[in-house]
Order: structure tokens, then C-alpha cells, then sequence
């Protein structure tokens, strides 16, 4: 008991390294929420900093969950809950994390690596769904939702166990919440598409 509760406060402490802002500093030194969108994550730094910063914090927050679900694995024995847990945790830490005073990014490329290595298989069948509606759209948010919205329908018609399917139905739910201001934009049509803007210029998404 004591180590999985170990592994989960571990969790939220590694989920809570904000790539996005510390690339950010040391490159520019600028806050990278205060530029673009405001939110701390690969999208964001991508428009603001250009494809070689946005592709390292979306591989590093990856990075983030895949080691927090490991570290579960590790120190939670046989349950299936506590690599759910942490995973959980580092998601958390991402979207609210202790070192930046709790004002984070939305946890879509720490979410991928938490859901990626949970069930593999169905990840990359949501993924490569979510990939092709951003591809047609430019909208990246909406490939984001579809993703989380698609990994517990295809957990549950795959029969996977109880604690998956409810974590993949809580992280769906944390990421539409994160995504709000995004949904009512999609509504309105002023929602912002990759690549339509330069790099270093403010974006509304």
C-alpha cells in the first residue's frame, strides 16, 4: 500500500515537469503561456516555437506518462489500479503542476503515453483515427477529444478490465473539460488550424 502511494505522488511530481515552459525559458526566455494560446503543451509550443520544440515536449510529455504507468507496474504488485493511478497522477501534474503554480497544459501528449502503454492496440486504433480527422480538419483539438472519447469505447467492446475502461472514461473526462474553450470556438468556427499561422505570432487556440 505504502509503495503504490509512493508511486503515485511520484507520478504527479514527474507529471508536473513542464516541458513546454522550461524549453520555452531556455530558448527564448519567455513564459510560454503567456504567447500563442497560453497553454503549456507540444501544440502551443509548436506554433510558438517552431516543429524542433513542439516535437521534443509532445516526445518528452509522452515520455512522462509512459514512465509514470511503468512505475506503477512496478510498485503497485498485481493491481491493475495503481498503473492507472499514476498515470492518472502524471496527467494531473501535466494539466495542474505544483512547480508552476498548478497553471499547466491540457495532458493530450501525457495522456497518450499513459493510454499507449495501458492497452497499446487500442490507442493506436483511436490514434490513427484521430490523426486522419486532423489531417482533414487541421484541428487538432478535435483529433485530441476523438482520441480520449474513442479509447474507452474500444476498452469496453474489447472486454478489457474494469480499472482501464474507468480510467480511460476519467481521463476522457479530464480532457473534454480541459478542452472547453476549444469546443465552444469548433462551435463558433473561430477555432484555430495547424499551421495557419506563423511562428512567434499570438493564436487563439
Amino acid at each position: 500500500m505504502t509503495a503504490s502511494i509512493i508511486a503515485i505522488a511520484i507520478s504527479y511530481l514527474l507529471g508536473s515537469v513542464s516541458f513546454s515552459i522550461l524549453i520555452a525559458r531556455w530558448l527564448m526566455k519567455i513564459d510560454i503561456r503567456h504567447h500563442g494560446s497560453g497553454n503549456a503543451g507540444a501544440t502551443n509550443t509548436l506554433r510558438v516555437l517552431g516543429k524542433g520544440p513542439g516535437i521534443a515536449v509532445f516526445l518528452l510529455d509522452i515520455a512522462k506518462g509512459v514512465v509514470a504507468v511503468l512505475l506503477g507496474v512496478w510498485l503497485g504488485g498485481d493491481s491493475d489500479w495503481v498503473p492507472v493511478l499514476c498515470g492518472l497522477a502524471a496527467i494531473a501534474g501535466h494539466n495542474w503542476p505544483i512547480y508552476f503554480r498548478f497553471k499547466g497544459g491540457k495532458g493530450i501528449a501525457t495522456t497518450v503515453g499513459v493510454m499507449a502503454t495501458l492497452s497499446f492496440v487500442p490507442v493506436l486504433i483511436a490514434g490513427l483515427i484521430a490523426i486522419l480527422i486532423i489531417a482533414i480538419t487541421r484541428y487538432v483539438s478535435l483529433g485530441s477529444m476523438l482520441l480520449v472519447v474513442l479509447v474507452p469505447i474500444i476498452l469496453a467492446i474489447g472486454g478489457w478490465s474494469a480499472p482501464y475502461i474507468w480510467g480511460a472514461v476519467i481521463i476522457a473526462v479530464l480532457a473534454i473539460a480541459r478542452h472547453r474553450k476549444n469546443i465552444v470556438k469548433l462551435l463558433n468556427g473561430t477555432e484555430n488550424k495547424l499551421g495557419s499561422g506563423k511562428k512567434g505570432e499570438p493564436h487563439g487556440a
